[in-house]
């Protein structure tokens, strides 16, 4: 699996759910909710279920083949976009 791209916050913790639309993981809400039920989300290696799961610097989040790690918002990203 690629390196993790990093993707910036500007708070101490983000929610699952958001994230997963922030780093571009999901197009929707409704496309991280279906993920989600379907055991196909995974932080830290571990798959994850829930949606409001608070995130903080330096947790992985992986789906399929594409992962993104969460950062401090002073960080740069390296999004490719």
């Amino acid at each position: 699996m690629p390196d993790p791209m990093d993707v910036p916050i500007s708070d101490g913790s983000i929610k699952l759910g958001q994230f997963l639309k922030l780093a571009n993981l999901v197009e929707s809400g409704s496309d991280a909710k279906a993920l989600l039920a379907g055991g196909m989300v995974r932080v830290n290696g571990e798959p994850e279920t829930r949606r409001g799961r608070q995130l903080t610097t330096g947790d992985v989040v992986s789906v399929a083949a594409q992962s993104a790690r969460v950062v401090a918002g002073d960080a740069p990203d390296n999004l490719p976009w």
